[in-house]
């Protein structure tokens, strides 16, 4: 079982446009859908499309639009009831595969509803196949105001401390205050996936561009947060592909361009395609492989469509090792990322 967290859900409209978005100008929709999002609610869709039990942990009534939307989808999850609804985002696609996003900040969370948001997570994951904890933890999206920066770093110490050695792998999806704050408070993921802005953000190498451009530059950058302890860094590098970069080796994963309609949800699904291979027992560079085949196909349906694993095709994604390897010091908070573990 993998389990998700989602502190800052949402209900997505995708408004299709028939052109290109004018300022100003009343334009008519070719197409508006609505689906639960959420960064981590889009990672546990996606792996419930592909047949693998998945539940998501997030605040919301059971009324709620985006709890309704869950029980539509067949997606399981476990809610922490708030008196606010929960946010709406908006995002408008074009033809070429364009896409404007309009995020709204979400109701807020007092220090009493993270703590039950917390007791709730580590609940769920200790409800895994024949009593064993989840295999895997995803941390993932934004943090609605009124929540700690450090929240990701808080969960990750319950978990580990209710867990011990059985502790659920976990990996973080974020960015800004959310994912500094786990990193500086010491939430050692055992992966962790950000995309070429955010691996600038928190190695201070390079920029989005030089990271995009130059794979050897992001794997440098890499390397230094598997340094830091993090156990795999997957890293999304929109059109030049994906890398994957552990403490024993490197691989950059590629594939022919697609014909995008719409990128929302693109990097949860790649996040989903990996751990959907690494249950599997997928070795690292499979899970890459997957992870871009993932990706792609998002990339390739409408609005927040999550794809299936039918859908994918991984055999058009070229992978390369990348010469070099990093030394770590090996520590009771340091899990490598790439191998299954068993229960």
């Amino acid at each position: 079982m993998i389990v998700t967290l989602t502190v800052n859900p949402s209900l997505d409209r995708t408004v299709e446009l028939p052109g290109t978005l004018v300022r100003g100008a009343v334009q008519r929709a070719a197409a508006i859908s609505e689906d639960p999002g959420g960064k981590g609610v889009n990672v546990c869709r996606a792996l419930s499309a592909s047949g693998v039990r998945a539940v998501a942990v997030l605040p919301g009534r059971d009324d709620d639009p985006v709890m309704a939307g869950l029980r539509t989808a067949g997606v399981s999850y476990a809610n922490l009831p708030i008196a606010a609804t929960l946010r709406s985002n908006i995002t408008l696609t074009e033809p070429d595969g364009t896409t404007t996003k309009i995020n709204l900040p979400g109701p807020p969370l007092d220090a009493g509803e993270q703590e039950g948001l917390i007791t709730l997570l580590v609940t769920t994951c200790a409800a895994g196949e024949d009593g064993s904890p989840a295999s895997w933890l995803v941390l993932a999206g934004s943090l609605p105001p009124g929540a700690s920066p450090d929240l990701y770093a808080l969960v990750a110490h319950a978990v580990r401390q209710r867990f011990g050695d059985r502790a659920p792998r976990i990996a973080i999806d974020s960015s800004g205050p959310p994912l500094l704050g786990a990193l500086l408070h010491n939430a050692t993921p055992d992966l962790l996936k950000p995309n070429a802005e955010e691996l600038a953000e928190v190695t201070g190498i390079g920029t989005e561009d030089e990271l995009e451009a130059d794979s050897g530059l992001a794997v440098s950058a890499a390397r230094t947060l598997i340094a830091r302890g993090v156990g795999a860094v997957l890293a999304t590098l929109g059109p030049k592909g994906a890398l994957l970069v552990t403490a024993d080796g490197a691989w950059h994963a590629t594939r022919p361009p697609v014909e995008a309609r719409s990128t929302v949800g693109a990097g949860d699904s790649s996040l989903a395609g990996f751990l959907l291979a690494d249950v599997a027992g997928a070795p690292p560079r499979d899970c890459l492989r997957q992870a871009v085949a993932h990706g792609a196909a998002a990339a390739s349906l409408p609005g927040t469509t999550v794809p299936t694993l039918a859908q994918t095709d991984p055999g058009a994604v070229t992978v390369t090792e990348i010469a070099g390897t990093v030394a770590v010091p090996h520590t009771s908070s340091t899990r490598a990322a790439s191998t299954k573990e068993e229960d």
